[in-house]
């Protein structure tokens, strides 16, 4: 999923090879359970909005793309100009805001005002995930990034086990209103325990160079990562946006199925977390491949039958646990090509994932529009994570090529430091 805490915080090679990640992880791990929950809440509650607010769902649709558009523009540019700020006093800013944000979205009068405050809470939202994710890597050993990251998307998996789900409970029985108040009442949970838990990390004693961290965007490394992210995360999303109308309208299933499908989702998403987080520092690509390879069949399989119930069901698990099990591989590949420019690294990431998450529902929206049916909405997701599927298989080739050139300076000193890295370690 971008700040000079990477610098100013403990070096990674300084931490001990223990088995436990730092408490403060844990706390950010807590804290992404929030902005996860807000993120991703509004695939249960199109319908309820769409009817509140005198809009069809694809244009009530527009509200997950909002946000993830929101986290494509924050996540860099809060990364750049939080640069000099201290890590704590940052993220207990940007979590305030981002429970205002759902004040604003539950109190919201018409579609335009709610379609603001998700931009601001995704703004927030993009700058917290990209100065946390600095911070979580700046604490553990380099072969235990992506352990680490998995922590951190580990509170999106429990946010779409339990507050995806009760967000459409809610939805569904006190008004979509309601899920947006608990939201924040969630924010304000996640406030307490980075004031209390998140250490105060010293500012860098040199100053971070801007310019050698935007070189980063001249290795093609980095490049292919961003678009492997943005078609894996792009490609399930599209399908996942619309899973509500599509239990529905297409599968035949009653809407208080919706919360316990989107609920068995997150479970998937959980346990791929967790398998994630435990192979990848081992086998990147691997994982790379193989996840994104089965998001390619699942969505094929729920394009061919989601009118099918049990089958419907069933692939909502699998693509939570095929669509989370690539997420710590991805993280992790970017703060390796990426990792001597600790500023944007994090926030590069965070934009990649939310990139796919705008264009899959706006994709999505477009082929249900095009009268082509909800179940399309899996066609157009496998399209996409097909060609990231192919978009892998050319980075793993150039990382193999002997011949394989590193084209910026702050690649080559990302490659040193890990090299040194791995001698201490």
């Amino acid at each position: 999923m971008p700040s000079s805490s990477a610098e100013s915080a403990p070096p990674a090679t300084d931490t001990p090879p223990a088995t436990r990640m730092p408490l403060a992880v844990h706390v950010l791990g807590l804290s992404v359970f929030a902005l996860g929950t807000s993120e991703f809440m509004l695939s249960g509650l199109l319908p309820p909005i769409a009817e509140d607010m005198g809009v069809s769902i694809p244009r009530a649709g527009l509200l997950i793309s909002a946000f993830a558009v929101g986290m494509v523009v924050g996540a860099p540019l809060l990364a750049v100009a939080t640069l000099r700020l201290p890590r704590k006093t940052t993220l207990v800013a940007l979590i305030t805001v981002f429970g205002l944000g759902q004040v604003a979205g539950a109190l919201a009068p018409n579609y335009a005002v709610l379609f603001a405050s998700r931009v601001v809470s995704a703004l927030a939202c993009a700058g917290f995930w990209a100065v946390g994710a600095a911070v979580a890597i700046a604490m553990v050993p380099v072969g235990s990034r992506a352990r680490a990251m998995a922590v951190m998307i580990g509170g999106l998996s429990v946010a779409n086990v339990l507050g995806v789900p009760a967000g459409a409970f809610l939805g569904e029985h006190l008004g979509w209103r309601s899920a947006f108040w608990a939201v924040g009442a969630a924010s304000a949970i996640a406030l307490v325990g980075v004031v209390t838990r998140i250490p105060h990390l010293p500012l860098p004693e040199t100053r971070p160079r801007l310019k050698r961290e935007l070189a980063i965007y001249r290795d093609r490394q980095v490049l292919l990562s961003v678009t492997v992210t943005a078609l894996a995360a792009g490609g399930v999303f599209c399908a996942f946006s619309y899973l509500a109308p599509l239990l529905t309208d297409v599968s035949g299933l009653d809407e208080s199925w919706v919360s316990a499908v989107l609920g068995l989702f997150g479970i998937g998403a959980l346990v791929g977390t967790t398998i994630g987080g435990r192979v990848a520092d081992a086998h990147l690509f691997g994982v790379l491949l193989s996840g994104i390879a089965a998001s390619t069949v699942f969505l094929t399989a729920l394009a061919l039958f989601a009118s099918s119930p049990v089958v419907t069901v069933l692939l909502a698990f699998l693509l939570g646990v095929s669509a989370f099990a690539t997420a710590p591989a991805l993280n992790a590949r970017m703060f390796d090509v990426a990792g001597a420019a600790p500023t944007l690294a994090g926030a590069t990431t965070t934009a990649a994932f939310n990139l796919g998450n705008t264009g899959g529902p706006w994709l999505g929206g477009t082929v249900i529009d095009a009268g082509l049916g909800y179940a399309s909405t899996a066609w157009a997701g496998a399209a996409m994570t097909a060609l990231g599927l192919a978009t892998a298989a050319v980075a793993l080739k150039l990382h193999k090529s002997p011949s394989r050139v590193v084209t910026s300076g702050a690649a080559r000193e990302n490659r040193e430091q890990e090299r040194q890295a791995g001698a201490s370690c």
